[in-house]
């Protein structure tokens, strides 16, 4: 294995070939045009056809080669009329014609390798992950040793933060590992003795032993080296678009130059035929339109690599997606807070995240970003301690707290059951809160879906994916239910880096394929897949190396837009392709019959040239037919409500535990629960909800095609204030009779479960339809 990690670059270095020679034949051409006009104009016409010959000549040479290079590959490309076309002007001495060929084919190559050039799949991210040395014991001693020296049975130590070496099985306590590297998992797992552990995760928790079950050759994170190899070597480049209609337009060229020199006698003809059949307009229409492309995927944060990526794009029929960090935000947020009678839920939050303030576990981290975006205040804890895999413990306002796993030695109260059957049913992580030593509420944890990702695969099958796949590391309950949501065509859980080749491959089988990922487990299967896509804001550099389309942005909606911005230059460039040959096939017939002379053929194959150039720059506009773009005024209404929804928070979760209290007791307590409850609706929710639909829904409504696009929104907004006028009602009933009644309860918890249930699916679909529009 040492072998596999020190040759590997290597072999990536070697492949990087000499500079190309196209950007110099580009200046020696027009250098060449340009002095030669220059003489010209001053009367040194000998001088003139000399600087244009030795241009036509400087592009004849490499011209040749090219055609010669084709050939060899069985194939005989557009160039070849080009160089057919350049010795023709030499023999019949019609040096400005072949001068003005020499810049367009010089033109024409400069731009395809610029808008065509594969980037290669660079594994330094892997290399560098990969574990350096070990600690092996040898009865009561450890040493230090290189990987490639561990064999099968010898017993290593793991230290916090150390990437495990090999692929081996606990020997002592339960480890923590964070997995995210091989299955894009931000959530960490515990693994109790004699489990199994893979090669390439890292150490969570406090050191641990590990009995080594295979060498570092055959362990997994180097097969997942040897897959992103293996699978970059095997994608070829694009075909050139030119090429494609070369098949048939090359031939007739031919014939028509051949029997206007059989008919008239005069070779000059058939060069002039030549001339004005050189396909320019194939050798620049495509990559400008492509170059096009690219420059208007640039302007939204998307890396497209090459020319190739972006017309394969627009070629795309099926789409593979990670699900950890593409389809969700890749790291865990707080979706609820449960606490135990006599709490509330923000009270619970406030003490967890205090505890949680100077703990770098990434569940710590999400407790207190929910904690601040709530506005709560975080007094100082004391006397903080940690257990690696346990959680935290502190003092705050005189009281001991922990926030972490729950202690399973100790019976749990009907709620915290409660709080497991709900953890489990939402695929959720549960940090528990003891002050005490006495459970005090639970903080549910989960990778949410992105806000825009429904709406991307909506307009991603707008745009003509007929398939959609998720292929995951996580378990299939939590996928399928993300698949569910999303409305995919299918999905595949539980998957390792080799399942995700193996899948890739199969779906290329049927249809150009895209692969989306962010994890270095994914690089292998976005190397495989004809057009991989990393998410490069917050993923690893491997999956963006590996990738040939890095969205830069963390907004998983700018696919969909490059998506259409890839169909669009494709078609924009094959309407200029067919358009440039329409014009030239005619200028063909002209010069048969003698009607065009080899230089003013040449001059309206420029003016051809020009032509389908700017047609091909249409592929720079933005696309009139899209939505329209937001306004600022309705861009900063967006954030301004999205932060709202953040602080409303508390408000849905008071709704909740509200009906739940109605379901223990009917007295006073309760009674003062749904006062709470109503207070918060009536001073917070519903001049949030008002002012959403007077301010922000007019100011969206151009861009989401019309007030009728915000009617179903607004139908929410009657109910959530019907509801809440129904809670007022019951409220009144129940100051007039001293009390809720016993036939109140039932229509009373209806209510604000009903409402809790409207408001949850009301806020996500503004936050995936209407704030996901927003950057």
């Amino acid at each position: 294995m040492q072998h596999t990690f020190t040759t590997l670059p290597r072999r990536l270095a070697t492949a990087v070939g000499p500079a190309r020679l196209e950007p110099v034949l580009l200046a020696v051409t027009t250098a060449a045009l340009t002095a030669g006009g220059l003489a010209w104009l001053t009367g040194a016409h000998g001088l003139a056809d000399l600087l244009w010959a030795l241009g036509t000549v400087s592009a004849v040479v490499p011209a040749a080669g090219w055609v010669i290079a084709a050939l060899r590959h069985g194939h005989a490309g557009v160039d070849l009329i080009a160089v057919l076309a350049l010795g023709g002007t030499l023999a019949v001495q019609e040096y400005l014609a072949g001068a003005l060929i020499a810049l367009m084919l010089a033109t024409g190559r400069a731009l395809e390798s610029a808008a065509q050039r594969r980037a290669s799949h660079d594994l330094r991210a892997l290399l560098e992950h990969a574990p350096r040395s070990a600690r092996r014991r040898t009865g009561a001693e450890v040493a230090l040793v290189s990987p490639a020296e561990i064999a099968v049975g010898d017993l290593l130590v793991v230290g916090p933060g150390e990437v495990v070496p090999v692929d081996g099985r606990v020997e002592s306590a339960a480890a923590v590992l964070d997995e995210s590297v091989l299955t894009g998992e931000p959530l960490q797992a515990e693994r109790p003795r004699g489990d199994t552990v893979r090669s390439g995760v890292v150490n969570a928790g406090g050191a641990f032993e590990l009995r080594a079950t295979a060498t570092e050759q055959d362990s997994t994170y180097a097969g997942i080296v040897r897959l992103a190899h293996q699978a970059g070597a095997e994608s070829a480049p694009v075909v050139r678009l030119a090429d494609r209609y070369a098949a048939w337009f090359l031939p007739l060229s031919l014939v028509v130059a051949g029997l206007a020199w059989l008919v008239s006698g005069s070779a000059v003809r058939a060069v002039a035929v030549l001339v004005v059949a050189t396909p320019c307009p194939l050798l620049l229409a495509a990559p400008v339109a492509i170059v096009s492309g690219l420059s208007r995927a640039s302007r939204l944060g998307v890396v497209v690599r090459d020319g190739g990526a972006l017309e394969n794009l627009g070629r795309a029929r099926t789409l593979l997606l990670d699900k950890t960090g593409t389809l969700t935000g890749g790291r865990p947020r707080v979706i609820d807070v449960m606490a135990a009678p006599g709490l509330k839920p923000a009270e619970v939050l406030r003490l967890a995240a205090s505890v949680d303030q100077y703990s770098p576990h990434v569940l710590a981290r999400a407790i207190v970003d929910a904690a601040r975006e709530r506005g709560l205040e975080l007094p100082v804890p004391a006397d903080v301690t940690e257990e690696p895999g346990r959680g935290a413990t502190g003092t705050v306002d005189g009281r001991r707290v922990s926030i972490g796993r729950a202690d399973s030695a100790h019976a749990r109260p009907e709620w915290a059951r409660a709080v497991g059957n709900r953890a489990l049913l939402d695929g959720a992580a549960v940090a528990w809160l003891t002050v005490g030593g006495e459970p005090a509420g639970a903080v549910l944890l989960r990778d949410p879906l992105r806000h825009d990702a429904p709406r991307t695969l909506r307009h991603l099958r707008a745009a003509g994916i007929e398939r959609l796949l998720m292929l995951t590391g996580d378990r299939a309950a939590p996928a399928q239910e993300v698949a569910a949501v999303l409305g995919l065509d299918g999905v595949r859980a539980e998957l390792s880096p080799a399942d995700k080749v193996a899948a890739v491959r199969a779906e290329r089988e049927r249809a150009v394929t895209v692969m989306v990922g962010d994890g270095v487990n994914d690089a292998p299967a976005l190397a495989a897949a004809d057009i991989g896509v990393a998410m490069g804001a917050h993923g690893s550099t491997a999956s963006s190396e590996a990738a040939d389309i890095v969205l830069t942005t963390d907004r998983v909606d700018r696919l969909a837009d490059t998506v259409a911005i890839a169909q669009r230059a494709r078609r924009i460039a094959v309407q200029s392709a067919l358009g440039g040959m329409l014009m030239s096939l005619a200028a063909m017939g002209a010069a048969a019959f003698g009607l065009l002379p080899p230089a003013v053929g040449a001059l309206l194959q420029e003016g051809i040239d020009a032509a389908v150039i700017l047609n091909a720059l249409r592929a720079l506009r933005v696309d009139r037919t899209a939505r329209p773009a937001l306004t600022s005024e309705a861009e900063a209404l967006i954030h301004r409500f999205a932060a709202e929804h953040d602080d409303l928070q508390d408000v849905l979760e008071s709704v909740r535990d509200t009906a739940d209290r109605l379901s223990d007791s009917r007295g006073p307590a309760a009674l003062a629960a749904v006062e709470e409850t109503h207070r918060l609706l009536t001073d917070r929710l519903l001049p949030h909800e008002y002012a959403e639909e007077h301010e922000l829904y007019p100011a969206l409504a151009p861009t989401l095609g019309g007030p009728e696009a915000t009617a179903t929104m607004s139908r929410a907004h009657t109910e959530i204030e019907r509801l809440s006028r129904r809670i007022d009602t019951h409220l009144r009933l129940a100051r007039a009779d001293g009390g809720l009644s016993p036939g109140q309860l039932d229509d009373l918890r209806s209510c604000l479960y009903g409402l809790n249930t409207v408001l949850r699916l009301h806020f996500a679909q503004e936050e995936e339809n209407y704030f996901s529009l927003a950057q």
